[in-house]
């Protein structure tokens, strides 16, 4: 057997971690320990962490090694972001609200990767409700970046994105109702990807749930191991009502045959001229004419959509829904517990009348038409996950390639199409700025068809690995 402290562990894939536990090669415990040392010894720097189950997860760790079930996850230790419940560990929401609460029962996905033998690491870092897109929250200290500490892990998965980028633990959870699994991927230079609305079930019994933009999915540092815990999640669920109910595909498969020749793929290095840094334009490109070396057919092209209109849209719907959830806690007397952004947005958007929400569905509806037309030509859509790499905590972007933007959100103006459409999307790691930071891509694809964003992905990773690439906080 390795020893718990032998560092090759550390960049292990948690499929061949699950492997060697399967195989007895390794017991869980040995592995347990040696992330849970690199938390305590790392984390300080990051609070990619809001909770660490230390106790737990050796406990369920030596559960695993005295088990004869030893699933698709086995003894691999895992992250799950703190937006989704998990029975006797703490779940804060990132909120102040529920600082102290211990769910006594998980949610479907924690559920699930429970059952395949994953053992939970702790809680990761979120922002209050998941309302920003990055990491920061009344609870601790905001979740820096492991590629350069002074700069924000972006959100509302930025927890589960440092800890990745760290190698923190191997594999972790994220949700993403408007790019929260992608934006955290691109600026820690890991590989996240959000699954067609339905796939993965939840109960969705918590704020921020935003049925019908939202979608718990995987973050992991190969494409191989997203996809291990894509099939892990994935599947239809009596107690969703609006989860998919046809057998999912087999996702690692998919991430095991790295192929795009035949695809067709459009290329939009901004989408609707949206300012975005020419290291991100030139990530795209770059990316593009690999495609085209691998065997794709390449065009560049765009849907005919308003990225402001879409982000009108889309915060319409999302604050509309935080409204009917926090909205009672402001009644009774709890802004206080909140963060003044909470408070401020819950309050405007219970101001609004019905037919703005009536609006945005509708503008919902045409945007989803306009995105269709553009897959009726191509079969992946190939555009920057974010506007610039990660920016100093606390201070986003009001110039984006000498344009005035609005720094609330024009930073993120791309991810939020495939939300409001429900289609598959996952950021791959593309590259480092001149700073040295990450850079991501966004692959889009069919409605159902995350093999297909699989495959590509898994074509640019063998291409181009990026898993080896360590950054400075690990």
């Amino acid at each position: 057997m390795r020893a718990a402290g032998d560092t090759a562990l550390t960049t292990t894939p948690a499929w061949r971690i699950a492997e060697m536990v399967r195989a007895k090669e390794i017991s869980a415990e040995e592995i347990a320990r040696h992330f849970l040392e690199r938390i305590a010894r790392l984390d300080p720097q990051l609070n990619a962490f809001i909770t660490v189950a230390a106790e737990r997860a050796l406990e369920a760790a030596r559960a695993v090694d005295a088990s004869q079930h030893r699933g698709l996850l086995a003894g691999v230790p895992i992250g799950i972001k703190d937006l989704s419940a998990t029975k006797d560990i703490r779940t804060t929401y990132g909120s102040l609200l529920h600082a102290e609460r211990v769910p006594d029962a998980d949610d479907i996905s924690v559920e699930r990767i429970r059952w395949a033998g994953a053992v939970i690491a702790g809680k990761t870092n979120v922002p209050e409700f998941g309302l920003r897109a990055t990491t920061d929250n009344r609870l601790g200290d905001p979740c820096r970046n492991p590629w350069d500490a002074s700069r924000t892990s972006g959100g509302s998965s930025g927890g589960s994105g440092a800890a990745l980028a760290a190698r923190l633990v191997p594999l972790a959870t994220g949700s993403d109702a408007g790019g929260s699994i992608r934006i955290p991927a691109s600026f820690c230079g890991v590989y996240g990807i959000k699954p067609t609305y339905g796939r993965v079930p939840s109960d969705y019994q918590r704020p921020g749930g935003w049925r019908r933009l939202s979608q718990n999915g995987p973050m992991a540092n190969t494409v191989r191991d997203a996809a291990v815990l894509l099939n892990v999640q994935a599947g239809g669920d009596e107690r969703d009502a609006l989860s998919l109910r046809d057998a999912p595909p087999d996702f690692v498969e998919a991430a095991c045959t790295p192929d795009v020749r035949g695809l067709r793929i459009a290329v939009s290095p901004d989408v609707d001229g949206t300012p975005t840094s020419p290291e991100v334009r030139r990530a795209v490109l770059d990316t593009a004419e690999k495609l085209l070396t691998l065997g794709a057919s390449i065009e560049e092209a765009a849907p005919d959509v308003s990225s402001e209109e879409a982000m009108d849209t889309m915060m319409t719907l999302l604050l509309t829904d935080a409204a009917v959830e926090l909205g009672p806690a402001l009644d009774q007397g709890l802004g206080p517990h909140l963060t003044e952004t909470a408070v401020e947005w819950v309050s405007e958007a219970m101001t609004w009348p019905a037919a703005r929400y009536a609006a945005a569905l509708r503008r919902m509806e045409w945007h989803i038409r306009r995105i269709a037309d553009l897959f009726e030509h191509y079969d992946l859509w190939l555009l920057p996950t974010m506007a610039v790499p990660a920016f100093p905590v606390g201070e986003p972007p009001s110039v984006i390639d000498g344009k005035d933007v609005d720094p609330r959100w024009h930073f993120t103006p791309f991810c939020m199409h495939a939300n409001l459409t429900g289609r598959p999307a996952a950021s791959v790691p593309s590259g480092l700025s001149a700073d040295g930071l990450p850079i991501g891509i966004q692959l889009v694809g069919r409605l159902g068809d995350e093999a297909a964003v699989l495959r590509a992905s898994a074509a640019l990773e063998q291409a181009s690995p990026w898993a080896e690439r360590l950054p400075p906080v690990a």
